[in-house]
């Protein structure tokens, strides 16, 4: 394929807005799937992308496109829509020329879209403006493209209005991606220059790396290294990626495609590393990406013990496949041996977690979410905190500080109200509101992560009846009054369940865990205390009753004395049972803990 006839560009909206159906389209006009043999959301191929109806991982494919007589080669990277999969986005970017930006015509711009399209400007992409959904009923189409034109300030010629799932306007759009996508520069007389954009394990054929040539070509047979660790390795198999991978002959500058080399460890093929040759290398490696930055830090440990191997392997070919994903090993008294693993939030925690269970059939538990802080003790150490059970003891504390997020919310008019009390609640601080047009409101706060990573985006969105949207990136470490809040079950501290919050929420955070408590650990022959605290001081507690046996039923009638005496004889006992008891904890209860109202 000629280079000018390349066009390599990405879809970026916000979660819903139909990217994947508009995907879809494009491969059918493509003749790349068949509409009546092919399910919909052919990129969505992971069972938990189709259940929730959304992207997780970016895919990309090429599909060829005939205008005037010459063939275009189209790759496409569909990319995700939710916050926690931004870094997703910012691969998928790092890959192309152009993206298109779909907005839903029934809802207007969100607040993901704004991050996104933010992302693309900074890599100087070309941006060409997408309306979809024009069909219902509810269509602001006029609106939508005034929106489009105070962001962008583009001319309205150049705004296409396409329905995805009718096809309607797609053929026309197609065409302009050809006219408005500029082809790929780059030289194949140069070393070979190629980034990994995405890589992911096969049991058979080890490492599949996807990468997008910069300059030079790549030949099977070659021998290639990789910049990060130098390792050497010879190409097997080379080729395109269509909706099955495409062996060919080579690849060149401009060009998308997967190599397999027999890379064996999972963790030579890093994503955002760069592949040369080894006869003639080039001499510096590309850019890369920037670091994931973890936002929501929890334990992980398996519910058998014996599985922990396998969720070492697991977590190693998970991380393959999503960068973004942190671990290292950790042990808790309670749950045995585990890792501490960093997430992007908490739909990215829910993700690996479904993804654990279904692909490598490891079933887990997870301990309270936590953040980072940052603690400086009164001898004057700094020490960074993702575990709660790492915390200081208070006597040693100076002062703590928490990260703050940057937060926009849009939101429609009507309910302004019910959002700023959300806010407030979560001791978020107003900077500003913006009215994007007469319906719609761009809020931003400066709000604790802390109080975001529960149920934040739940409440949100039940406030604003699914209407609202929201977008966060890091801001910076505020002082705050955070204290670390154990929870006790019959005197026994329970470290899996200790949790960080601020001291004002303190008492209703673990009154709502030891309320969850009380409900399923099963009742024993004596009184249990669930107890929250803060050092040694008890901020809240629930009891759950003993199982009384009816010792007197044997008793008929007689002296009360002889009642009274076996009574005695039953308190002595449970009291002497209570102080060498112990209580057994379901795996459910952790679960619970997690599901405690955080309000």
């Amino acid at each position: 394929m000629k280079q000018k006839n390349i066009r390599n560009f990405c879809i970026i909206a916000h979660i819903d807005h139909g990217k994947s159906t508009l995907a879809d389209r494009m491969l059918e006009l493509t003749h790349v799937i068949d509409r009546n043999l092919h399910a919909q959301q052919v990129l969505d191929d992971m069972d938990l992308e189709r259940e929730r109806g959304i992207t997780i991982k970016s895919h990309a494919i090429r599909m060829n496109h005939k205008k005037n007589g010459e063939t275009y080669s189209f790759n496409l990277i569909d990319t995700p829509g939710h916050v926690d999969f931004s870094y997703e986005v910012s691969r998928s970017l790092a890959s192309c020329e152009g993206a298109l930006l779909l907005v839903d015509a029934s809802q207007g711009i969100e607040a993901q879209t704004m991050s996104n399209l933010y992302l693309a400007m900074e890599n100087e992409l070309e941006i060409i403006p997408v309306i979809n959904k024009i069909d219902l009923p509810q269509a602001d189409v006029e609106g939508t493209m005034h929106d489009i034109q105070e962001i962008i300030g583009i001319d309205p010629e150049m705004i296409y209005k396409i329905s995805a799932k009718e096809g309607t306007g797609v053929p026309e759009l197609l065409d302009g991606i050809v006219e408005h996508m500029p082809a790929p520069a780059g030289d194949v007389l140069q070393p070979v220059k190629a980034l990994i954009f995405d890589s992911h394990f096969d049991v058979y054929r080890g490492v599949i790396v996807l990468v997008r040539i910069f300059d030079g070509v790549l030949k099977r047979g070659d021998s290639i290294k990789l910049f990060s660790n130098q390792k050497k390795f010879n190409i097997e198999e080379i080729g395109y990626l269509g909706i099955e991978y495409v062996p060919a002959k080579e690849l060149k500058a401009g060009e998308v495609g997967y190599i397999i080399a027999n890379i064996k460890e999972v963790a030579d093929a890093r994503v955002g590393d760069t592949i040369t040759t080894v006869k003639n290398p080039c001499p510096e490696p590309m850019p890369g990406f920037e670091e994931p930055k973890p936002m929501v830090y929890s334990g992980i440990f398996p519910l058998n013990g014996e599985d922990y191997q396998n969720l070492r392997d697991s977590l190693a070919k998970l991380k393959l496949n999503d960068a973004a994903l942190v671990y290292e090993p950790e042990s808790s008294l309670a749950l045995g041996f585990g890792f501490r693993c960093g997430f992007l939030g908490m739909l990215h925690l829910e993700i690996i977690k479904e993804r654990l269970l279904r692909e490598y059939n490891v079933p887990i538990i997870a301990t309270t979410p936590s953040v980072k802080f940052i603690v400086n003790t009164i001898q004057g150490e700094e020490k960074v905190v993702y575990n709660p059970t790492d915390m200081p003891d208070p006597v040693n504390i100076e002062s703590v500080l928490e990260p703050i997020m940057a937060v926009e919310i849009i939101v429609p008019t009507e309910f302004v109200g019910n959002i700023i009390q959300l806010a407030q609640d979560r001791r978020g601080v107003q900077k500003d509101m913006q009215y994007i047009d007469e319906k719609r409101v761009a809020i931003h706060y400066d709000m604790p992560l802390i109080e975001i990573i529960f149920d934040f985006y739940d409440k949100l969105k039940s406030s604003s009846k699914g209407y609202a949207s929201l977008d966060y990136s890091f801001k910076e470490y505020v002082q705050s009054d955070v204290v670390k809040v154990d929870i006790l079950v019959n005197g026994e501290r329970v470290d899996a369940m200790s949790f960080m919050c601020h001291s004002s929420k303190a008492h209703n955070w673990g009154k709502s865990v030891t309320e969850k408590l009380k409900d399923v650990i099963p009742r024993h022959l004596f009184k249990i205390a669930l107890q929250a605290s803060i050092g040694s001081k008890i901020i809240a507690r629930s009891t759950i009753s003993a199982l009384r046996k009816n010792v007197t039923a044997k008793c008929y009638g007689g002296d009360i004395t002889r009642k009274r005496k076996l009574l005695e004889k039953q308190k002595e006992g449970k009291k002497r049972l209570k102080e060498i008891g112990s209580v057994e904890i379901p795996q459910e209860a952790f679960l619970e803990v997690l599901k405690a109202d955080r309000s």
